[in-house]
């Protein structure tokens, strides 16, 4: 690592960028879904097309990331809020990582069925 430089890549430098990029990740599902929307009153037939694909089990393994990403910001954000509003957030904000991650993980698996369960019925049978 070069003299002088400020980046680390430790836990919280990662959370950092996890943040950020769930964030945008968000951002452009939230757009997407507002123009998707937006579609039924141009062309009704055109917005059930759309709609007839997000019944596929490719898009259901997107949810399943739209889930992750939402979580993991909603998660990561009290952390920061904690961080920078406790007088010993700082002390802690390494382990408060680990709690949200732990957390995350607990809630992903319990997302797995009612996410993908459709998609897996879809893909094996039911």
């Amino acid at each position: 690592m070069p003299a002088g430089t400020l980046y680390r890549g430790r836990e919280g430098m990662w959370s950092w960028v996890a943040h950020r990029v769930t964030g945008v990740l968000i951002f452009f599902f939230l757009f997407v879904h507002v123009l998707d929307t937006a579609l039924v009153r141009v062309s009704p037939e055109a917005y059930d097309e759309v709609v007839a694909t997000y019944k596929t089990p490719i898009v259901a393994l997107l949810e399943y990331g739209l889930v992750a990403a939402i979580l993991f910001h909603a998660l990561n954000g009290l952390r920061v809020i904690a961080v920078d509003f406790w007088s010993k957030g700082t002390r802690y904000q390494k382990q408060m990582l680990w709690s949200v991650m732990a957390i995350w993980f607990v809630l992903m698996v319990g997302a797995l069925y009612p996410v993908l369960g459709h998609a897996v019925r879809e893909v094996f049978g039911s």
